[in-house]
């Protein structure tokens, strides 16, 4: 028995280089697990160059593979999830990363003999993997869809088939700020809160229970909030960061709290 438990290290030991992260994928049709090493030695990865890159705010250079060829598959009209470490979770529809023209989806893996700096404000760094963008302009791809320290790709649902509790009244006009104000909410709030209990991500506090924060901030102070935390309460361990104009708009953010308002009158205890 001793000698068949150190056979079986050996052999793990082989399969799994030292040092060699590991990421699950999860399409729908058997999970796998993919690791670093193997992802570096395929003949598609190549040194990317990102001139701003979010994490980082600077540029940078990774090895890295297209991620689109690693989800093969999936149907433009799928829905994927990519969750962090930390908590955080991305939802991405599949059509942003299989588009064949403007922003390329990439996906980065850190050497573990060469790791990547430490984050801005934080003690670790983006890896083991990271989800980056060539020309993210072109689609207007924004800072929460870069999710870093990249654990798990699974394919999900859509949103709002998944969290009913978070859906807007179905009374309202198609045209409704609201109805906009809920997809903005998806792009640049849920991948770290939840709301009404529902969500995975687990980053950040729940937006509408016990209390939607249009309940006990005016609302010139909810904005000033949104566009920098620090500005209305400076904690130097806070994770959450500012929305600029040119990630959310005034029109979008005015569409996100009348949003938030709606929902404050559509708790849901979870």
């Amino acid at each position: 028995m001793p000698l068949l438990r150190c056979l079986c290290l050996i052999i793990l030991m082989v399969a799994l280089p030292a040092g060699a992260a590991e990421l699950k994928l999860d399409l729908g049709h058997g999970a796998k697990t993919l690791d670093s090493a193997q992802l570096t030695a395929r003949k598609d990865a190549r040194n990317i160059a990102i001139p701003d890159d979010v994490a980082y705010h600077r540029a940078m250079t990774y090895r890295a593979v297209p991620l689109k060829t690693l989800l093969a598959g999936i149907d433009p009209n799928d829905h994927l999830q990519f969750v962090a470490n930390d908590g955080f979770a991305a939802e991405i529809p599949a059509a942003l990363i299989l588009n064949a023209h403007g922003a390329e989806a990439w996906l980065a893996m850190e050497d573990p003999t060469h790791l990547w700096p430490i984050l801005p404000g934080k003690n670790v760094s983006a890896g083991p993997f990271y989800v980056v963008w060539i020309r993210p302009e072109a689609n207007g791809i924004g800072p929460e869809q870069w999710p870093y320290q990249l654990a798990a790709i699974r394919k999900q649902e859509d949103i709002a088939a998944r969290f009913p509790a978070i859906v807007p009244a179905a009374s309202l006009p198609a045209n409704s700020p609201v109805r906009h104000g809920f997809e903005v909410f998806q792009r640049n709030c849920f991948a770290c809160h939840t709301l009404n209990g529902e969500g995975d991500a687990r980053l950040g506090p729940d937006l509408n229970i016990p209390h939607n924060p249009t309940e006990y901030l005016r609302a010139d102070l909810l904005r000033a909030y949104v566009r920098d935390p620090q500005s209305l309460r400076h904690w130097p361990q806070a994770k959450m960061p500012g929305f600029s104009t040119s990630v959310l708009s005034e029109s979008d953010l005015d569409a996100l709290l009348d949003y938030l308002r709606h929902m404050s009158d559509r708790k849901h205890t979870p």
